[in-house]
């Protein structure tokens, strides 16, 4: 018979920058009773994306930060909606290039990523913020 969980992630955020979440989301799918099936991951975030990538060098998450900075500049004058600051326009762009969810195969209890994949939430925005990530597992 099929089965589901579901939880809700908090991420404490630092600011801007990578956050590798790999060992929460591993966590959380072992102690599920879904043996195989199928993750998806869902942040409730406008400027906050998920993204997966190299986890083994940390050069690789330094040359993603500053190619996002290249790639769309915190410059007030390229933008409308600059209410809610410098940095909120481009983090919304950056989070449509992110992407807000991730779907996940599960095998044995666990994650099935690639040996250096690790799953990271990518925070746009400077100042530190508490982020919400839904995880919904199902499957056998």
């Amino acid at each position: 018979m099929m089965k589901q969980a579901q939880e809700t992630l908090t991420v404490l955020t630092t600011g801007e920058g990578f956050f590798d979440i790999t060992r929460d989301i591993t966590t959380w799918v072992e102690r599920q009773d879904v043996h195989t099936g199928l993750l998806t991951l869902f942040s409730q975030h406008t400027s906050a994306g998920l993204t997966i990538q190299e986890n083994a060098d940390p050069d690789v998450i330094k040359d993603l930060e500053t190619f996002f900075k290249r790639l769309v500049p915190e410059a007030q004058q390229l933008y409308r909606h600059t209410i809610e600051g410098p940095d909120d326009m481009p983090a919304h762009i950056r989070t449509m290039l992110t992407g807000i969810h991730l779907s996940i195969p599960v095998r044995d209890r666990h994650p099935v990523l690639g040996i250096w994949q690790g799953i990271y939430l990518a925070e746009c925005r400077q100042r530190p913020h508490t982020r919400r990530i839904v995880m919904h597992l199902v499957g056998l």
